[in-house]
């Protein structure tokens, strides 16, 4: 496709933007839009996936039916197959009357499903056989009904481990997979950070009727090299805050990091479900998280091993050492949750694997020291006490500062008998 008809496609759509991999994804959307094959738009939250599906229906035959989009997430999932499918009259309580549903509606036309991996299972099974066979059941009928739709959906979770973890249906994966575009994030579109950056406050400044705000030099810099995790919708929120709360309208790199979180806050990666740490790395399980956790005190046990070293050393020969209470480590990065290790005998052994193919002696004392003091539930269940201690019982507020869901919690109070 001609760079004039991406172009073209990019401002009718409000798209800004001239990254190779942006125009990839307008390319393959606009290709496949002839077509009635599904497509799976993939990407990060906030990356503007909303967009493609418009493109999608607009170019397609589809064009003058319904355009219906659906966030599934958002949508209860004891009422999530009634809002889809339909439901007949007295088929649960409060259903007062019949209802089509978005696939009904929808006939003829293009359905926008997205959050699509939050579906339940239940729920994909009754996706599944619309995709296969057209055909869908209303709750509470046991009438067959066809429904002629185009089906796009969008997820910024990943599908592959869903599928593993139990949470998504492999074969429906591979039926909305038919054509997948990926939406890059905006960390990977640094040529477009500054673009939208000047969309944004241009926008902005016409709708409250003041001069835009403009950066340095130095400032643009700033604004490139930050990663922007939330992406556009980030960008664009510091970009408001910014030209409504500065007075003036050149920002300069400093003013600018006042609204950039540049240091942003460790997070402590206990229990976050193998979703990555602040390094960014990706864990499979608790247990490798906890590694990651020993390997940094490491260098706080070397530290205690050789002042317990030194204090013995400093013994008469045949002296009886008086018992003396170690120093409790603590958390690197996080100085309110300490790390309380219980009577060595009480403790299963634990094999660390080594970060280096060849470690030092003094990581083999450390790993050495860490398989005798520590145990995984141990560690697991105190971290979980002293952040309810800190925030007054607030289970809540505990969670927050563990990064782990509500629910997470929960599950762990009643396995630990913390309730």
């Amino acid at each position: 496709m001609v760079t004039s008809e991406i172009q073209q496609v990019k401002l009718k759509f409000g798209i800004i933007g001239n990254s190779e991999g942006l125009n990839r994804a307008i390319d393959i959307a606009i290709q496949v839009a002839p077509t009635d094959l599904s497509v799976l738009i993939t990407g990060e939250s906030g990356v503007g996936k909303e967009h493609f599906p418009k493109i999608i229906h607009q170019n397609s035959s589809r064009k003058h039916g319904q355009y219906i989009a659906v966030n599934c997430g958002a949508i209860p999932e004891g009422t999530i197959d009634s809002e889809l499918f339909g439901h007949e009259k007295g088929a649960f309580t409060g259903a007062i009357g019949e209802r089509k549903g978005y696939f009904g509606e929808a006939n003829g036309g293009t359905i926008f499903l997205d959050e699509v991996g939050e579906l339940p299972l239940s729920t994909q099974a009754r996706l599944l056989r619309v995709l296969e066979t057209g055909e869908f059941i209303k709750v509470g009928s046991s009438k067959v009904e066809k429904t002629n739709v185009r089906i796009v959906a969008a997820t910024n979770v990943n599908l592959t481990q869903a599928i593993v973890d139990g949470r998504f249906r492999e074969d429906l994966y591979y039926r909305l997979n038919t054509v997948p575009i990926k939406i890059p994030p905006l960390r990977e579109r640094q040529e477009d950070i500054y673009l939208l950056f000047r969309k944004f406050a241009s926008d902005f400044a016409e709708n409250y009727h003041m001069p835009p705000i403009q950066l340095t030099d130095e400032a643009r810099k700033v604004l490139t090299a930050y990663p922007w995790p939330g992406n556009i919708r980030e960008l664009k929120n510091i970009t408001e805050q910014i030209s409504i709360i500065e007075k003036k309208r050149e920002i300069d790199a400093t003013t600018l990091q006042t609204y950039i979180p540049l240091h942003q806050e460790r997070r402590i990666p206990m229990l976050a479900g193998g979703r990555g740490t602040s390094s960014g790395a990706s864990f499979e399980s608790e247990r490798e998280i906890l590694y990651k956790i020993l390997f940094d005190l490491r260098s706080d046990v070397t530290e205690l091993k050789k002042l317990v070293h030194d204090i013995m050393n400093e013994r008469q020969p045949g002296t009886v050492p008086a018992a003396s209470t170690p120093s409790v480590p603590y958390y690197p990065g996080h100085p309110d949750v300490q790390l309380m290790p219980a009577p060595i005998n009480q403790m299963p052994t634990i094999s660390i694997p080594s970060t280096s193919p060849h470690p030092s002696a003094e990581e083999q004392d450390a790993a050495e020291y860490v398989e005798e003091s520590l145990s995984l539930d141990d560690v697991e269940r105190e971290l979980i006490k002293k952040a309810l201690e800190k925030n007054h019982g607030k289970r809540k507020s505990a969670a927050k500062d563990l990064n782990i869901s509500e629910r997470t919690l929960y599950r762990k109070l009643k396995e630990y008998g913390l309730e």
